[in-house]
């Protein structure tokens, strides 16, 4: 028997991304994206709905996070669904739903027009040919990839 726990999506973060230090020393950010999704009713009225993604990053994937990632950024996130709970403090149980970020792609030029400077897994998509600011001979190594 087999199953299957994955999500993707592809939106725009709501806030700046809050990462602590638990105890332990490991890394932890919380951000939220936002994704939109469009349609025509039966009437012919164009229809938008936009959801809202708790994500959850850990280790080192944390720290990217934390350090390249702000309001508004365009980011894709890879990973899987996990659902907390927890009695809050009137003593009502709640839950919630998340998605935990194995990957991260930053899919936006960063503030000022500027991409990450340390290229990686996380660097945006390779610009068309006219952008004169990168070269189709541009290479990432192994070695720049931060994590």
């Amino acid at each position: 028997m087999y199953s299957l726990n994955r999500a993707t999506i592809i939106g725009n973060l709501t806030q700046d991304p809050e990462v602590r230090q638990l105890p332990s020393g490991q890394s932890v950010c919380n951000f939220t994206v936002a994704t939109n999704r469009y349609w025509t009713s039966t009437d012919g009225q164009k229809q938008e709905a936009t959801e809202f993604h708790s994500v959850v990053a850990w280790r080192k994937l944390a720290e990217i996070c934390a350090q390249y990632l702000g309001k508004g950024r365009k980011v894709y996130i890879d990973g899987y669904l996990q659902t907390r709970s927890w009695d809050g403090q009137d003593s009502v149980k709640r839950s919630r739903t998340e998605i935990v970020a194995e990957n991260m792609i930053i899919l936006d030029k960063g503030p000022g027009g500027n991409r990450p400077s340390s290229g990686g897994a996380f660097a945006p998509p390779q610009p068309p040919m006219s952008d004169p600011g990168v070269g189709a001979d541009d290479e990432i190594r192994v070695e720049d990839i931060p994590f």
